[in-house]
């Protein structure tokens, strides 16, 4: 098996973790999971879903997603944050692909590298990585 086939296993593997992390998220419209890998080793889970302390219900009345939920890049990026270890250099799997302002955080927290599998509707955030020489990969599972 050759490195690239190796690789998009290994892709596969952990979209699909992610995937499974996903079902955490109390959120009824949209269930995303993301984990953050370096060296082979997942160093940061994340799913959208409240702040915590928070009541785990993530839209309103009206079915519209409530302003302050968090979605899973953020989620998994502040977790890293906050136990110290470093995401330079990391990738970031995540279910769905990343908006513009979870862009803005994967490029600050130094990640290199995003693998998903659904897109989002607006293409603004992969551009802005792209624009960030950030490699982005689509990866059905």
């Amino acid at each position: 098996m050759c490195k690239d086939e190796k690789q998009k296993l290994l892709d596969q593997r952990y979209l699909k973790m992610a995937d499974i992390w996903a079902q955490n998220s109390y959120c009824k419209r949209r269930q995303v999971g993301a984990l953050i890998v370096k060296d082979k080793m997942i160093i940061s889970d994340g799913y959208n879903g409240t702040p915590a302390g928070f009541e785990n219900i993530c839209e309103d009345e009206d079915n519209k997603t409530k302003p302050y939920v968090l979605h899973a890049e953020a989620n998994a990026i502040t977790k890293v944050a906050k136990s110290g270890n470093s995401s330079d250099g990391a990738t970031l799997y995540v279910t769905s692909s990343p908006c513009l302002e979870c862009s803005k955080l994967i490029i600050q927290a130094g990640i290199k590298r995003v693998v998903f599998t659904e897109s989002y509707r607006l293409e603004d955030g992969i551009n802005l990585l792209k624009r960030a020489d950030i490699e982005v990969k689509q990866v059905d599972i």
